[in-house]
C-alpha cells in the first residue's frame, strides 16, 4: 500500500491490522479532549505498528499520518496473532522489535535532556534528515511539532531556525 504526504494510516481508537512501514515516515498524532493534536511519536522504516498491538489487540493510541510517501504492508490481526499461537518463538520477533524502539526512544531521551535548545534542535534535525534526505525536518514537521519532540516551546524552535540552527 502506498501512503502519500499527509494522508492517515489509522485513527486514534481504531481496532484493525497491523502495519510494517517499509520506505517513508509516519507521524504519531494524539488528539486531546479538547480537539487539539499533540505529536507523541516517529515511525521508522522496519517498524511494527502499533507497537501496542503486537502481543494482542487494542484500539489505536493515535493518529498515524505520512509524513512523506510511505510503502506500507498490511498484515491481518487475525493471521498475525495465528501466527504468535502457532509459532511461539516469534514471539521474540517481536521483542527484537521493541527493544529496537525503546532504543529509539532512549535517542529521543537523549534529544530532550540536552541542556542546549540548540543542540536538542540540531541533534533532532540530524536523525530525522538521516531518513528524510533530501526533504528537511522542516518540510515535514511544524514548528509545533518539532517543539513537542524536544521539548521547547514553538517561539524557541523559531527563534532557533531564524538563527540558522542547522544539522
Amino acid at each position: 500500500m502506498i501512503l502519500h504526504k499527509g494522508e492517515v494510516l489509522f485513527r486514534q481508537g481504531d481496532a484493525g491490522p497491523l502495519y510494517i512501514l517499509k520506505k517513508g515516515m509516519l507521524k504519531i498524532v494524539r488528539i486531546q479532549e479538547d480537539g487539539n493534536a499533540y505529536l507523541v511519536n516517529i515511525i521508522v522504516p522496519g517498524e511494527m505498528i502499533p507497537h501496542h498491538s503486537l502481543i494482542s489487540p487494542g484500539p489505536c493510541f493515535g493518529t498515524a499520518i505520512a509524513l512523506s510517501t510511505c510503502e506500507v504492508e498490511v498484515i491481518p490481526s487475525s493471521s498475525w496473532y495465528r501466527t504468535l499461537s502457532e509459532q511461539p518463538e516469534k514471539y521474540r520477533d517481536v521483542a527484537l522489535l521493541l527493544q529496537d524502539k525503546l532504543r529509539m526512544m532512549q535517542q529521543r531521551m537523549d534529544q530532550m535532556t540536552e541542556t542546549d535548545p540548540a543542540q536538542r534542535l540540531h541533534k533532532l534535525q540530524t536523525w530525522m534528515e538521516g531518513y528524510l534526505a533530501p526533504e528537511k525536518m522542516t518540510d515535514v514537521l511544524t514548528q509545533s511539532e518539532i517543539g513537542q519532540l524536544i521539548g521547547l516551546r514553538r517561539e524557541t524552535v523559531n527563534r532557533l531556525l531564524r538563527a540558522g540552527v542547522q544539522s
